[in-house]
């Protein structure tokens, strides 16, 4: 005999009414009682007290008759229907079912109401009348529990394997109950205060949802990284996370530098022409606003608030006493500072989140029935959702040929250490051609720069821009022969491109150090002539006390030193512009005209250019990673004497993103071997964080140990440009706050500290490596424990089988002996 449906109504003893045509004398019953009730309320409450509602009791009895009916109606008709007939009753008696529950309840709170309305009415002496018509404790509590089924159902509806025409009607008939039957379970003034609590933690928990919408609606480029993750992996994706994240950082970099140096002194500075500092010199003022020239940043770029040179020497400028030398040290203090914190803040955020259990176990069975999202409703979403699929499967994929192939460990060591010489001369070949050039170009310094051509002018930068776009191509070529993991050779192609960068990057600084050393020996030869200048201004004696320059004496025509820090400013401004244009060019031909050639000359070439050569182009995740980190380097090195750079980052990162998400989903290709990403980015961190020290040494040896130049810049005028801070302590603060910072600075309080910091990190490392190794010791425990289950109960279903194949067995012989067999297993 089948079994009969039950109607979809939640799990609770709640009684529902079936209506079919067998109990439709029941029904006509009830609703005669309930019709004859309501008029007789309406007239009289004490025929009312002599009619009273059928109990509970009776209610469960009726409900027991008519599952009989129904069961013995099914077992009648079980012969001639078919089982598409019997599931769409079904359906239709579960919906029924629920619609009858609803009214059920709907009689029984309009029944409270009513009881309550005669309560009014009578006073005290129809007290006992009322109670009998107001919903009893066990009817609220089964309408309670009714309500929180409900609200269970809604809230795991998502992952019941329904279809979705289902799960909508369900979803609607479950919140039409819960909105209706809710307010109900309050008594007299508490059920006014449910009502009104329940309506605020609806409206909470709508504005929660809304908020969290528009939080991640808020967040820049979310939309456009998860598309490309969809297409490309979480590699990909991985490489535009850190490209916001970066983008955010130079955003508050620029905020500290824009807020507290540039628009103070463009604000309550002197103007432009007011100092020699100030003012373009007399030579250089035919060409000061040539194209070429302000490309170059030179000109009035150059003697403009965007550079060292340009800020005044004053402790104070303007009505509100603005001390421009301590901002300008200790901007540039805090954005080093700012970046060792918030670096160092998101390694161990990422340490924390990847702290997670291991995924590995039935990857692919959670992937093929867990991983479709139901409540799509947009086809692009969905295309999306579909290509992120694919992409995951492929990742699993490789996971597991990779955590399963076998090598020859000889051969595969031999190739290796073929692939690290081949790096190794590549790196040395590179520092030596950087070395070469900087030589050179200290050589075209000394001559006129307007007898050379552009490429003698902007050679070094040329030459580190091609280095840095050519190499990386040489080290995926190298790669190709260690047979690494994807994941693994990728850390191994970003550590070569890092060490390539480094070198690089050093020997332009090495080079700098050299062009620094000459520039102070020639302020040497400038202040001797600025004495004799000035004794020829004064007809041969300088008086004492001179505060200033003769009135007659134009500011373009003072002799100025060649003030270093401008200088360096200047190259590493250039050098960021440069490579900005390098990246923008090769995205453009190499990778858009590239697709272009290969999409339209496809069809008439002699060979498929799609799967051959040369194909559409990879996204370089290693040499754009690498390309980030060292740009951000440059400007943590040159904002200090170059203000402007942070600005010149945003752009260039605001732009980048827009312009390389366009080329990596038109012009790129997926990987190969779509390999999946590591769950935190501190591999990209570990290196940032590594070049922001290196960054820092540079900076930091020349405000302790490089003297500023004496006409230029706000530490014109100091020995070192720390000494800012002794003269803010000696004007501005009392006298003991001052020894108490001498006594914190001390190298005797300072060393000891240092040393404590290194213990604590020690003894913390060593905590964390112990922790990690018992986690590590606790899910080996619980594997091993999951395995000794799921061995048990193969050998319980194998013992159960084979007792079912005896009793079949025997069945044939002894039909007795067999039931008792199969009633004994």
């Amino acid at each position: 005999m089948p079994r009969s449906e039950k109607p979809s109504a939640s799990p609770s003893n709640v009684s529902i009414e079936i209506y079919d045509e067998d109990s439709s004398t029941f029904d006509s019953e009830e609703e005669e009682k309930s019709s004859k009730k309501k008029n007789r309320g309406r007239n009289k409450v004490e025929e009312d007290e002599d009619e009273e509602e059928v109990t509970a009791a009776e209610r469960r009895r009726r409900y027991k008759r008519r599952r009989m009916q129904e069961a013995s109606m099914d077992s009648d008709d079980s012969d001639g229907e078919s089982c598409k007939s019997r599931k769409n009753r079904a359906n239709r008696r579960s919906r029924d079912g629920s619609c009858d529950e609803e009214d059920e309840w709907d009689r029984k709170s309009k029944l409270s109401g009513m009881g309550k309305k005669k309560k009014k009415r009578k006073g005290s002496s129809s007290d006992d009348s009322s109670d009998d018509d107001e919903m009893t404790e066990e009817e609220i509590a089964k309408l309670k529990e009714a309500v929180e089924e409900k609200k269970k159902l809604i809230a795991t509806l998502r992952s019941k394997p329904w279809k979705m025409k289902k799960k909508l009607q369900v979803l609607k008939d479950a919140k039409r109950f819960v909105e209706k039957f809710e307010g109900a379970l309050g008594k007299g003034k508490g059920k006014q205060f449910y009502v009104y609590k329940v309506m605020m933690m609806k409206k909470w928990m709508k504005f929660q949802r809304d908020f969290e919408n528009f939080k991640t609606a808020c967040i820049p480029w979310e939309m456009k990284i998860k598309e490309i993750e969809s297409h490309f992996g979480s590699s990909v994706a991985s490489y535009f996370i850190f490209l916001r994240w970066m983008y955010g950082i130079n955003v508050i970099l620029f905020g500290l530098t824009f807020g507290l140096i540039m628009v103070p002194e463009a604000l309550m500075g002197k103007p432009y022409g007011t100092l020699p500092r100030k003012t373009v010199p007399r030579a250089e003022e035919a060409s000061a606003m040539n194209f070429a020239t302000l490309y170059d940043f030179s000109g009035f770029a150059q003697y403009s608030v965007l550079f060292y040179g340009y800020y005044n020497n004053q402790r104070t400028i303007g009505w509100l006493k603005f001390r421009m030398p301590l901002s300008y040290f200790l901007v540039g203090v805090g954005c080093i500072a700012y970046s060792f914190m918030v670096v160092i803040r998101t390694m161990a955020k990422n340490a924390h989140d990847d702290g997670g259990g291991d995924d590995t176990s039935f990857n692919f069975s959670w992937k093929m029935f867990t991983s479709w999202d139901y409540l799509i409703g947009n086809p692009e979403t969905a295309d999306n959702k579909f290509a992120s699929i694919t992409t995951s499967f492929k990742e699993a994929i490789v996971e597991e040929q990779e955590s399963r192939k076998e090598e020859n460990i000889h051969l595969v060591r031999f190739l290796r250490v073929l692939a690290n010489f081949f790096a190794f001369c590549t790196l040395a070949g590179s520092g030596y051609l950087i070395y070469f050039v900087v030589r050179r170009s200290q050589q075209f310094a000394l001559e006129d720069m307007e007898n050379l051509g552009w490429w003698e002018r902007n050679e070094v930068n040329m030459v580190m821009s091609l280095l840095g776009m050519f190499c990386p191509t040489v080290f995926d070529v190298i790669s190709a022969l260690e047979n690494y993991h994807p994941r693994i050779a990728l850390r191994w192609q970003l550590g070569r491109i890092f060490a390539l960068f480094l070198g690089n990057l050093y020997t332009f600084i090495i080079a700098l150090m050299d062009e620094i050393n000459l520039k102070l020996e020639e302020e040497k030869l400038v202040v001797q002539n600025m004495t004799i200048w000035l004794a020829n201004v004064y007809n041969g004696t300088i008086p004492e006390n001179v505060t200033g320059l003769p009135p007659h004496v134009d500011l373009a025509d003072v002799p100025r030193g060649p003030c270093w820090e401008t200088m360096v400013g200047q190259e590493f401004v250039r050098l960021t512009v440069s490579d900005t244009v390098t990246t923008y060019v090769t995205i453009l031909i190499g990778d858009f005209l590239k697709a272009v050639f290969v999409r339209f000359f496809n069809y008439c070439w002699c060979w498929d250019l799609e799967y051959g050569y040369p194909s559409y182009s990879e996204f370089d995740i290693s040499g754009n990673v690498l390309g980030l980190i060292f740009n951000q380097g440059m400007i943590w090195m040159g904002s200090f004497y170059a203000p402007c750079l942070p600005a010149i980052n945003v752009i260039r990162l605001h732009t980048s993103m827009y312009l390389q998400c366009w080329a990596v989903m038109c012009c790129n290709v997926p990987h190969e071997r779509v390999f999946k990403a590591s769950r935190s980015n501190n591999f990209y961190m570990a290196m940032l964080l590594f070049i922001l020290f290196l960054s820092t040494l540079p900076v930091v040896y020349t405000v302790v140990s490089v003297p500023p130049s004496f006409d230029c810049g706000p530490f014109s005028g100091k020995v070192r440009m720390f000494e800012v801070i002794g003269e803010t302590l000696e004007h501005d603060f009392p006298s003991w706050f001052r020894k108490v910072f001498r006594l914190a600075s001390n190298p005797g309080v300072i060393l000891p500290f240092i040393l404590l910091m290194v213990l604590s990190i020690y003894y913390l490392n060593a905590t964390s490596k112990a922790y990690k190794d018992m986690n590590l010791e606790l899910k080996k425990k619980l594997q091993n424990q999951a395995d000794e289950n799921k061995r048990k109960n193969k050998q319980k279903a194998q013992e159960a089988r084979q007792a079912l194949e005896k009793a079949q067995e025997t069945s044939k012989q002894d039909p007795a002996k067999a039931s008792q067999g199969i009633v004994a297993s």
